[in-house]
């Protein structure tokens, strides 16, 4: 790698990925005078699911889970200064909802990129070496490409806000790239024309996302445009899970709580919870209801929703020039073929490392299962509090990890490790409940329960 030139800065530090969780940390680095942080992003702007950005879609969390509210309400990046500085705050508390559209809220977030001088867009990193220097240590060298050629620019610490990637079910592998029309929900918007010039169309998926795509081409669908079909694994369309109580899960107590928890058994939790993060907005589940039965009174609409099925293979038949989706219902036990003509995969997105990370693996502690071992700091760092990760942390953390009302918490933490003291006060004990017996007196390990024994 290029090293840098002689008078180049060596920053505190650099993000790496602007998404709404590292421009949160930017927007929060900036009022902090000691801090000289750098964030880097390959894209020409921001731009957040561009290719789910339906009109009526909102987000699942309300206005106060904004960039920086939580750690900061006085903030000038808030979404309610937004909302002032656009002329819109009173047609906003008109509305009386306070869950902000998702178009809303991207705007918003572009809004706060455009400000903020320590966010670079068009600049690609490649490459990350560890250089060992004398006087403090060493510092990391970032290597990007974009107008005007490489640059290298120098930093002690890392934040990694790469975000995550659509994920492709192992029976559904070949499925994007070969013949026939067929995407994942994150480029649907520009698919849409060409999905609804098909005879049928298939959304495979069971969250916010595939409910979205499904509502959205309901209207469309009839005896003489497209059938309709929902294909969902889960034994229902699970709601999400957003009683009060439950809420209280996504908070700093409950991450101390799950990241405290053995291995395997935050593994086998995250398997159990996604009803708490992946779930549907249950006023969705009546809106689809409510749009079929409407569908109804002009007789059968033309859709089929199928729970309890899962897609166990594709293939492409290039006589009919439709998808053959292989089916299997675990409940019964049985089997079925659906052939479609196009195919929308709502199966959601995993966390998938970045290949410029491979100069710095040996900085970088990982589990027995080579995962990233990230602290309750957010740190994944042989050396202390020099590499963070922003929504990486599924496994250590809980799902409370791609969490927009958990990110100024996050970044906030991050901050403090960084500076070595608290800029913005780190809330604790903020439940009612109390997760685990740790403040019981005389806690103990239960013994061994007997199979008989009651709940």
């Amino acid at each position: 790698m290029n090293r840098p030139k002689t008078n180049q800065p060596v920053r505190d530090l650099i993000g790496i990925g602007v998404g709404p969780f590292n421009l949160g940390l930017a927007a929060l680095s900036e009022p902090i005078a000691e801090l000289d942080a750098l964030f880097l992003d390959g894209r020409p702007d921001f731009d957040w699911h561009p290719g789910m950005m339906l009109e009526t879609a909102h987000l699942q969390v309300p206005f106060m889970a904004d960039l920086v509210s939580l750690a900061d309400p006085t903030s000038r990046y808030s979404f309610l200064n937004f909302l002032k500085s656009t002329g819109r705050l009173y047609r906003f508390y008109i509305r009386e909802d306070f869950y902000p559209l998702r178009a809303e809220f991207n705007a918003y977030c572009r809004w706060v990129a455009r400000q903020l001088p320590s966010v670079q867009f068009g600049r690609q990193v490649t490459a990350i070496d560890f250089e060992h220097t004398e006087h403090d240590g060493g510092r990391y060298l970032v290597r990007t490409e974009g107008d005007g050629g490489t640059q290298v620019h120098a930093a002690r610490r890392l934040v990694l806000g790469t975000g995550t990637q659509p994920e492709v079910p192992a029976s559904c592998a070949g499925l994007l790239t070969g013949p026939g029309t067929a995407v994942h929900n994150s480029d649907y918007v520009k698919s849409k024309a060409s999905l609804q010039a098909q005879k049928s169309i298939t959304v495979v998926g069971s969250g916010q996302s595939a409910a979205e795509v499904f509502l959205d081409l309901l209207p469309g669908s009839g005896p003489d445009t497209y059938e309709l079909n929902w294909v969902t694994r889960s034994g229902r369309f699970f709601p999400l899970e957003y009683t009060k109580l439950t809420l209280e899960m996504t908070s700093p107590d409950y991450v101390d709580y799950f990241h405290a928890l053995p291995a395997p058994t935050r593994d086998r939790l995250i398997n159990t919870q996604k009803n708490l993060y992946k779930g549907i907005d249950s006023a969705l589940i009546n809106e689809i209801y409510d749009a079929l039965y409407t569908k109804s009174l002009a007789g059968p609409p033309a859709v089929r929703l199928l729970t309890g099925t899962e897609v166990t293979g594709t293939r492409f038949d290039r006589a009919t020039g439709q998808h053959v989706l292989e089916l299997h219902h675990s409940e019964q036990g049985t089997s079925a073929r659906l052939s479609t003509g196009g195919v929308v995969l709502a199966t959601g997105y995993s966390y998938q490392e970045p290949e410029f990370l491979q100069g710095i693996n040996h900085r970088i502690r990982r589990d027995s299962r080579g995962r990233l071992d990230v602290d309750r700091s957010y740190g994944i760092g042989v050396a202390p509090a020099e590499i963070f990760v922003q929504n990486a942390e599924l496994h250590t953390h809980g799902f409370t990890s791609p969490d927009l009302g958990m990110a100024a918490y996050r970044n906030s933490a991050i901050l403090r490790e960084i500076l070595g003291w608290e800029y913005y006060p780190v809330e604790t004990s903020t439940t009612f409940q109390e997760f685990g017996l740790t403040g019981v007196h005389d806690s103990k390990p239960a013994p061994a329960r007997s199979e008989g024994a009651l709940a």
